[in-house]
């Protein structure tokens, strides 16, 4: 996939962020059903687990390697947690704030931290420096969220 140009791929992306704007309705909806927000998380979560179990059994290879497993930073595994925060946010909040105003406060926090993430090569990513056009986005951001949340 490493020949692959990132253009072919912005669609797809395109695609995925779209359906991410589905996810904290969809889990609203499951925890109003469900009224319990811990069991939905679960009820939520297991059909990831499902499909990724199916796909392995399908397509067990690679294996990790001995050195790969010996050399993976204590965090790497960590980031299905992170994302669950989120998941479970978007569970008890979504209905509260709406789904464009929760949607543009992640997507804005995510683009900040982002930056941060590029600025400081965080988890291995390749540095890249602030500018003005990556700090003038950032802040139209804030200002687009702003704005979404007011009216």
């Amino acid at each position: 996939m490493q020949n692959i140009s990132p253009a072919w791929l912005y669609p797809i992306i395109l695609v995925a962020g779209a359906l991410q704007a589905w996810g904290p309705p969809m889990n609203h909806t499951l925890r109003v059903s469900l009224e319990n927000p811990w069991l939905a998380s679960l009820v939520s979560f297991l059909p990831i687990v499902a499909l990724l179990v199916c796909l392995i059994m399908c397509l067990p290879h690679p294996l990790p390697s001995e050195r790969g497993l010996a050399e993976m930073p204590w965090w790497a595994p960590l980031g299905g947690l992170v994302g669950a925060f989120a998941v479970v946010a978007g569970l008890l909040f979504v209905g509260m704030v709406g789904a464009g105003t929760f949607a543009g406060l992640t997507i804005t926090a995510n683009i900040l931290m982002s930056l941060v993430i590029d600025r400081f090569g965080m988890f291995g990513m390749q540095v890249h420096e602030f500018s003005a056009g990556r700090v003038a986005g950032a802040a139209l951001m804030v200002a687009g969220i702003t704005l979404i949340s007011k009216f």
